[in-house]
């Protein structure tokens, strides 16, 4: 079994759009804003310019640091989409949102090509659910544009993920993969202190593989970066709850985000923001006060 110790220093601040992120002062929450037909918990809620352009205003209200926009299905069995379908239905909201939000915002791709145009159309950061692994070009446009990327770990596709849930050391192995990827970007010139990471919730991991992960977080610290989790309302919460609905999953998702947060992580990816606002709120005056 691996074993990993923290850095003594927290990860270089992040400054986007104005706002500063000093990591480890206290949780950071990603907005999700899906504009897409067939996302697992809201697909065909926010796929027009309208309604997520009201969604985003809504998460922004309540309190979200950043806005994540994609236009990709990454939910288990998930179809691949065109290449200028996902340009499509990303770049007219992200366009629309920079006239009305000074919010910082992600875009959530594995395709250089979409991340460009995106950062061109007023995107701060990418995140890539491969970790920079699907698209070669990825971790080279991003060394070109200078943002912030984070950096998952997953297996396989959308399609075969949940079969390649067969670790012999869980922490360990997507600790690796994590390590491999930073060292990838840095090498394509990606500056270090642009890097953060994701163990990769719910993707090619079983139920009881994310409640490990969501107890050991505190390990991935020892790879120098911001590590988010992305806990909101996966089916894993859904099994211990036997909640099929995935918008009833709130108060399993802030279970989740409290444990994150008392194993020191910088950002967690939500869709509900005034419950999780308030959940770290609260978490963050238990686990971070220095009162």
């Amino acid at each position: 079994m691996t074993k990993v110790t923290a850095p003594i220093q927290p990860p270089i601040p992040w400054h986007l759009r104005g706002q500063t992120f000093i990591w480890g002062q206290r949780t950071y929450l990603m907005g999700v804003l899906n504009v897409t037909p067939d996302s697992f918990s809201d697909g065909g809620q926010f796929d027009t310019v309208e309604t997520a352009l009201a969604q985003s205003h809504r998460l922004v209200n309540a309190g979200v640091d950043i806005l994540d926009i994609g236009g990709q299905s990454t939910r288990p069995q998930a179809v691949e989409i065109s290449l200028q379908e996902e340009l499509d239905r990303v770049l007219p909201v992200l366009s629309a949102l920079r006239q009305q939000c000074q919010a910082p915002v992600s875009v959530d791709t594995t395709r250089a090509a979409v991340a460009e145009a995106a950062i061109a159309a007023g995107a701060d950061m990418v995140n890539d659910v491969s970790g920079g692994t699907y698209d070669p070009d990825m971790l080279p446009t991003i060394a070109k544009l200078g943002v912030p990327i984070v950096l998952m770990h997953l297996r396989g596709t959308p399609r075969t993920m949940q079969q390649l849930t067969d670790y012999r050391d869980l922490i360990g192995e997507i600790y690796q993969f994590l390590e491999q990827r930073i060292q990838a970007a840095i090498a394509a010139g990606v500056h270090p202190s642009r890097i953060a990471v994701d163990p990769g919730l719910g993707f090619a991991k079983t139920v009881a593989q994310n409640l490990e992960i969501l107890r050991r977080l505190r390990e991935f610290q020892a790879l120098g970066c911001p590590v988010l989790v992305g806990p909101s309302r996966k089916s894993f919460i859904g099994n211990i709850l036997n909640q099929p609905d995935p918008k009833a999953r709130v108060w399993g998702t802030a279970a989740a985000c409290s444990a994150a947060i008392a194993a020191s992580v910088d950002l967690i990816r939500i869709h509900d923001g005034p419950q999780m606002r308030d959940t770290c709120r609260v978490a963050d005056a238990i686990w971070r006060s220095r009162l």
